[in-house]
């Protein structure tokens, strides 16, 4: 065979559906095939993403030199960049944090913003959506972060009635100010 025969395309045509359809475990029998495609592996990883930063909020504290350009993901598929690392105090889910934020759609509509109001969020990191619970965790006291967070980390196929629509990616830049 010579390469770019027809024979030889779906035979490693095949070969990669043989080796995807290997890749799931006990845990995920019963599963449909979309939950099993839409549903990231604990050990996956998600290549970066170049950040598409809006301008920073008005009162927002500066950013580190050395922050990224890209964002990181975490296995559950939330992306982010630390603008700001801030103490070494981190806060637990059960924490009760300080905070000031900024949230978008896709298409760079603001649907919330504590800067707009002029003072920040007070809340138990425990009681927003997943992507915020994560995320907040992976800085400090002082820090800031920039979340991507997908539907399922976010506010689902609900949404949140009247400005965030159904199945949202969400984006957040949040600073945490204080963690109590």
């Amino acid at each position: 065979m010579r390469f770019g025969d027809p024979m030889l395309v779906i035979v490693t045509g095949t070969l990669v559906v043989f080796a995807a359809a290997g890749c799931t475990g006990d845990a995920d029998k019963g599963r449909s095939k979309d939950a099993l495609l839409n549903t990231p592996h604990e050990s996956a990883v998600l290549p970066p993403k170049k950040a598409n930063l809006p301008d920073r909020p008005d009162g927002a504290g500066p950013i580190d030199e050395d922050a990224p350009d890209e964002f990181k993901a975490t296995p559950s598929g939330l992306y982010y960049r630390i603008l700001r690392k801030g103490g070494r105090h981190k806060p637990h889910s059960y924490d009760l944090v300080l905070a000031h934020y900024r949230g978008w759609l896709n298409n760079g509509t603001q649907f919330d913003s504590s800067y707009d109001r002029g003072e920040p969020t007070k809340f138990r990191l425990n009681e927003v959506v997943p992507g915020w619970t994560e995320g907040l965790q992976l800085i400090g006291e002082g820090g800031m972060i920039e979340l991507e967070i997908p539907p399922r980390l976010g506010y689902g196929a609900h949404g949140k009635p009247p400005s965030v629509p159904p199945n949202s990616t969400l984006h957040f830049i949040v600073e945490l100010q204080k963690i109590e």
